[in-house]
């Protein structure tokens, strides 16, 4: 077994990982990335559409182009890359973290003093949403498909339908009528559509695939290869069978949600969120456990890689302020209120600047995000639109912190209306 020592770990290559590994590096400590895969830049690898890179690089990229300007940055740094590695035990003490990891050099016993989490997250499946039905070939995850189109040359069908509206399943509609397949549909079960506006309109619209709302998909059909797909609309989020129709298609793909990666987390005794699926943290992003810190889609999932990349910054900043021997004070808890689905993070400094990410759980024009602390209203934000599948971050500025009274007990609450 060999025997390793760093500063800081990061788990994880995506975007996130290497920007907190960077801003570790930037500021003087040893730093090592541990990614299961063979090469650097996560699921971004197999995204070669454009439309990232808008905020972070203000120019509109593809996904390995977004993915490429980390993995230079990386390969001109200090930072010790481990490709290939995968991470089997996490064990976190008072003497500091213990990973234990299986790579082409064989076992390794890696010690550190802050570990980041970034592990991002993976698609929900069929069986996470038990669609009845047979179980023919041809069922697929939107993101699974996307490899073989993208990566390994293979077209999974040719007539498809897609069950559920999340970003990846709009993208893959648009890539699989580039490569002349027929897309059939996309079903979605909810009121309103799961992915970004721009995606209905540059993936669906644009290409005049229909789009059914509220909609179950009730049965897949067919023996050794997919045959259709049993439709059933809702009405006040009942099931109308006598309305229920057949789409014929030979392929399924399906998106229906990401889950964060976070079976290492548990592991290491940190505390999850039950509505994000991610870990709870407080304004340093730093876990339950101390030393160990979280970031993108392991934290909560992102509509923009910008975004997982600027929260991972800011969280490469505080690991390496925490390696310094600086610790937090006194924080203020922050909770989701009506009509906000969750917000992160769970804490605020009210010494300084936080960004605060929430989800709204309503489809509203000319919105109003109201911040009360101790039930005063303490900010107030107009929003043009919001809804569930579009993230909405706010800064609140060190002056406006600066100007809160608050007490140990003190709860600062969003709310959507």
């Amino acid at each position: 077994m060999k025997e390793l020592h760093y500063d800081a770990v990061v788990i994880g290559a995506g975007a996130a990982g290497m920007a907190a590994a960077l801003e570790l590096d930037s500021a003087g400590f040893n730093t090592a990335i541990i990614e299961r895969e063979d090469h650097l830049g996560g699921i971004l690898m197999q995204c070669i559409h454009n439309g990232f890179g808008l905020q972070e690089f203000r120019e509109e990229l593809t996904g390995p182009e977004f993915a490429g300007r980390f993995i230079d940055q990386v390969a001109a740094s200090g930072v010790n890359v481990y490709l290939d590695t995968t991470v089997t035990s996490f064990v976190s003490g008072s003497s500091g973290k213990e990973l234990f990891c299986v790579s082409p050099q064989g076992v390794l016993h890696i010690s550190a003093r802050a570990v980041i989490l970034a592990m991002g997250c993976r698609e929900r499946n069929r069986g996470n949403v038990r669609i009845p039905g047979s179980r023919p070939a041809g069922v697929y995850t939107a993101g699974l498909a996307q490899r073989l189109v993208n990566i390994d040359g293979y077209i999974p069908g040719r007539e498809i339908v897609i069950i559920g509206s999340g970003d990846i399943g709009l993208i893959m509609a648009r890539r699989m009528c580039w490569v002349g397949c027929k897309v059939k549909a996309v079903v979605e079960i909810m009121p309103y559509p799961s992915g970004l506006t721009r995606n209905i309109v540059q993936c669906l619209r644009d290409f005049d695939i229909p789009l059914f709302l509220s909609s179950q998909t009730t049965n897949i059909f067919g023996n050794d290869r997919v045959e259709g797909v049993e439709v059933t609309p809702m009405e006040d989020g009942v099931l109308v069978p006598e309305k229920k129709f057949r789409i014929d298609c030979d392929t399924v793909l399906l998106s229906v949600g990401l889950v964060p990666e976070n079976e290492l987390s548990r592991e290491a005794g940190v505390q999850l969120n039950g509505t994000t699926g991610g870990p709870q943290v407080d304004a340093t992003l730093m876990t339950s456990v101390e030393g160990v810190f979280a970031c993108g889609n392991v934290l909560h999932v992102h509509d923009l890689v910008d975004w997982a990349a600027e929260e991972a910054r800011r969280a490469g900043k505080q690991a390496a302020a925490w390696l310094k021997g600086v610790r937090p004070g006194t924080q203020v808890r922050l909770k989701a209120g009506p009509n906000v689905r969750y917000v992160n993070p769970g804490k605020l400094n009210p010494r300084g600047e936080n960004k605060i990410y929430l989800r709204s759980m309503i489809v509203k024009n000319d919105a109003v995000l109201e911040l009360r602390l101790d039930n005063q209203v303490f900010k107030t934000i107009k929003q043009s639109h919001v809804q569930p599948s579009e993230m909405i971050n706010v800064t609140i500025s060190s002056g406006e912190m600066e100007k809160i009274r608050y007490s140990t007990e003190s709860v600062m609450e969003f709310s959507v209306s």
